[in-house]
């Protein structure tokens, strides 16, 4: 869909830093939940009549979800490193914290690979048949049903200290598999560890974990072509954006660790089920007006 008429770049600062805090505050709000935030970010200004703020602008504000992460995660992240660097020192690999950085490097190699093909084959992925509002209320639904196989069927017994390379891998590719909008990245890995027998909050964390290099590399490789178009409105909104996307996203990583410790993922297959059949009867009803 091409963007729409009135642009970011062709309005007073005062309106696009206020469109750019809309965009950072949909960012924060479900980048981490299992909903789609890539979805939600090309949805909503569509709906509002801003048209798709596109793949670059996404990705830089998606930036402002990371910065929340590592900040939340400081602790576990410095844990993750000194394991790795003792690992690498003394030859072993059984500790905990070198086991998981492992598998976060393991798992970060599917998406940059699949991201590297995308951005040298599919220079129009902007306008792909895959970034349609039809594709995303298809996928949405499509992978509500996943999350649902995977609550139904997972065990829930490992935790993450038992985390193994292999599982890096497994959740890896789940991971790459949001590169298509609609797939959720955070609902993509859940699943997927939920699948391989995680309990749902060492899912989570380990999914948030996860999506630090992947989401970083994607806002820093797009940064540049952001500032430069026109849906970017320049550095002042772009900031906005992100800071906007890192404090909601704060909050939306601690409520929904809390939430996974007592509760399912039902609310997730039911929103998401929701999300994508209302797009389709909008749809419908854009036609059919």
């Amino acid at each position: 869909m091409q963007q729409a008429a009135g642009s970011i770049g062709d309005l007073s600062l005062l309106e696009a830093c206020w469109r750019s805090l809309v965009l950072g505050v949909v960012q924060g709000l479900t980048e981490f939940l299992p909903i789609s935030s890539t979805a939600h970010l090309k949805v909503v200004p569509v709906l509002l009549g801003w048209g798709d703020p596109g793949v670059a602008v996404t990705a830089v504000i998606q930036l402002g979800s990371i910065a929340a992460v590592i900040g939340y995660f400081r602790r576990d992240l410095a844990q993750v490193l000194q394991g790795v660097a003792w690992a690498f020192r003394d030859g072993q690999w059984r500790d905990p914290e070198a086991r998981l950085g492992l598998a976060i490097a393991l798992g970060t190699v599917p998406i940059v690979l699949a991201g590297m093909a995308i951005k040298l084959w599919v220079p129009d992925y902007d306008h792909s048949p895959l970034r349609s509002l039809t594709a995303i209320a298809v996928v949405s639904i499509v992978m509500a049903l996943f999350l649902a196989l995977a609550e139904g069927l997972g065990s829930r017994r490992r935790q993450l200290q038992a985390v193994r390379p292999w599982d890096g891998v497994v959740v890896g590719l789940a991971q790459m598999l949001a590169l298509v909008p609609g797939v959720s990245r955070s609902g993509s890995t859940l699943t997927a560890s939920l699948l391989d027998g995680w309990q749902r909050a060492d899912a989570a964390r380990f999914s948030f974990l996860l999506g630090i290099p992947a989401i970083t590399l994607a806002g820093l490789v797009q940064l540049k072509e952001a500032l430069a178009t026109p849906a970017g409105g320049g550095p002042i909104p772009m900031l906005v954006g992100i800071v906007a996307a890192a404090v909601v996203s704060w909050a939306a990583i601690a409520w929904l660790l809390r939430y996974l410790q007592r509760n399912s993922t039902w609310l997730f297959v039911a929103y998401r089920l929701l999300f994508g059949l209302a797009i389709l009867l909008w749809l419908r009803g854009t036609v059919e007006g």
